[in-house]
């Protein structure tokens, strides 16, 4: 199974709804696929500059290793020289805060990775988690 367009749509869509039911600020929502392109992306209206790439840098910390970007941060807490690094070798798209989460497939498979940026870094993995589970996958946010 793979990340669809159509599913990536849905996703964004369904954070977008998640946000706007929980009175969160205007998110910015980036889909890859589990080689860390970009499937589809959406700005609300109103999100500060750079959302984007933040959104981004948060998904694809998650792919680059394999966890969601709530466990990079508490890796950064332990070992910031790894994350540091980390950071230095996929030239700076990753950003170690809660709001990337892995997206996986019924029988566990990394089918890719959600990036949202836009409220708190809690908010935007509520939203994130929130969405992926709508589709009918598994959400890693951990």
């Amino acid at each position: 199974m793979t990340l669809t367009l159509e599913s990536a749509q849905s996703i964004i869509s369904d954070a977008l709804a998640a946000g706007a039911r929980h009175g969160f600020k205007p998110l910015t929502v980036v889909v890859l696929d589990a080689g860390g392109h970009v499937i589809a992306a959406a700005r609300q209206d109103g999100a500060s500059n750079n959302r984007f790439e933040i959104a981004q840098g948060k998904a694809y910390g998650a792919l680059a290793l394999g966890m969601g970007s709530r466990a990079i941060m508490e890796r950064a807490e332990q070992q910031a020289y790894f994350i540091a690094a980390v950071t230095a070798a996929v030239g700076g798209r990753l950003i170690p805060v809660p709001g990337g989460v892995l997206v996986r497939g019924q029988d566990g498979t990394v089918l890719g990775a959600v990036g949202i940026t836009g409220d708190t870094s809690d908010n935007d993995e509520t939203a994130a988690t929130t969405a992926i589970e709508a589709a009918g996958l598994t959400a890693q946010a951990a």
